[in-house]
């Protein structure tokens, strides 16, 4: 099971890189699509960058619910699942912005982009909670 455990931390931190790092770079790749009117590098990195942690968030997620079930689903790992489930929504969401970028369609401002960047800190911040303090 302790190897378990290290492929879904392992997973889950490349997961989370992503998570942190796209919508940023969604802002530098809009500014540089405004001044090349193409796409360049950054979007070719940051597009790589989804898909390969897009693959990490799916063996992450299976190994965090294959620990949950090894531990009978205790409900502090419900919870968690629950929140996980959110940032896979947003993740998601990320990923359609990453494929209009690719096609030099960027909707959102800065100002949301920054927003909805920090706001996976709070969330993140909750399941460490959760993980850590077991309070259920």
């Amino acid at each position: 099971m302790e190897w378990v455990k290290i492929i879904h931390l392992l997973c889950i931190m490349g997961w989370m890189t992503s998570i942190f790092a796209v919508p940023r770079a969604l802002i530098y790749w809009k500014r540089e699509y405004e001044r090349l009117g193409e796409n360049g590098p950054l979007g070719d990195l940051t597009f790589r960058l989804y898909r390969f942690s897009n693959m990490l968030s799916v063996i992450g997620v299976l190994a965090g619910l294959w620990l949950a079930w090894d531990w009978g689903f205790p409900t502090w790992s419900l919870i968690k699942l629950a929140i996980v489930a959110g940032l896979i929504v947003q993740y998601e969401y990320t990923g359609r912005m990453v494929k209009r970028a690719q096609q030099g369609i960027f909707k959102e401002s800065d100002f949301f982009l920054r927003v909805y960047n920090e706001s996976s800190v709070f969330v993140v911040i909750a399941i460490l909670w959760l993980v850590v303090s077991k309070p259920f």
